[in-house]
């Protein structure tokens, strides 16, 4: 009779240190896990962080734009490794583009750029996926092809990435190109830039080099004062 309990009684200890082994076991392997991805993120803002002070972003461009700019990046995961980031935060008359070599850790361009004619006037803060809207869209942009424009020359096809808010570029003839009011005399003559019909419009001296060094597969972010948008953004979530 003992010797059945005893059976019994190790028996129950046996499947009772099995089960706590294997929960330990599995634990182990949900932390392992998560100290992995804990690590990669601790990576990702530190590189994050190097980038922006390294390249000079600090002294232009609010990091939470920057971040934004990069996690998108990243998910995109172009194989080119060039991250163009209009912010429309700031008024026509600044400086608000700029383009980074990523892979490189350098500013290569950083100038102006002009919004749509019914986002604002020296702000954009009306934007849109609508065709003739003549509005900015925000958001993730894949860089294509050159094109000759007939009405404005040398220029560059965009294929907005998100869907409902700027999945409609190709249809708009959303394009990068280059416009004779985007320039500082123009600011000079108005207090602020000229504006496009929803085209990022660049100065012309510096539209042929911009484009030969974004086209064909670069991230373009444009970012804007609108919450909704970063809180239904498919690529910041």
């Amino acid at each position: 009779m003992k010797s059945k309990v005893g059976i019994s009684l190790l028996l129950v200890f046996t499947l009772l240190s099995g089960n706590t082994y294997s929960e330990y076991y599995l634990n182990s392997k949900v932390n392992a896990a998560l100290t992995v991805t804990e690590k990669k993120a601790d990576e990702s803002a530190i590189e994050a962080e190097l980038i922006y002070s390294t390249v000079g972003l600090d002294r232009y461009i609010n990091k939470d734009i920057w971040n934004y700019a990069l996690i998108g990046f990243r998910k995109i995961n172009p194989q080119k490794q060039i991250l163009a980031i209009i912010d429309f935060n700031k008024p026509s008359n600044e400086e608000r583009l700029f383009i980074v070599d990523v892979a490189k850790k350098v500013l290569l361009f950083h100038t102006l750029v002009a919004h749509g004619k019914n986002s604002g006037g020296e702000y954009a803060t009306n934007f849109s996926n609508t065709e003739g809207s003549l509005k900015s869209s925000l958001g993730f942009y894949l860089t294509g092809q050159t094109i000759i424009s007939p009405k404005h020359g040398y220029a560059m096809l965009l294929n907005g990435l998100e869907r409902g808010i700027n999945d409609n570029a190709r249809d708009r003839e959303i394009i990068v190109h280059s416009a004779d009011y985007v320039s500082q005399s123009f600011i000079a003559r108005n207090g602020m830039l000229g504006r496009s019909w929803g085209c990022p419009a660049l100065p012309k001296e510096l539209n042929k080099q911009i484009i030969d060094v974004i086209k064909g597969g670069a991230v373009l972010f444009i970012a804007g004062n609108n919450q909704s948008y970063y809180q239904k953004s498919a690529y910041l979530h």
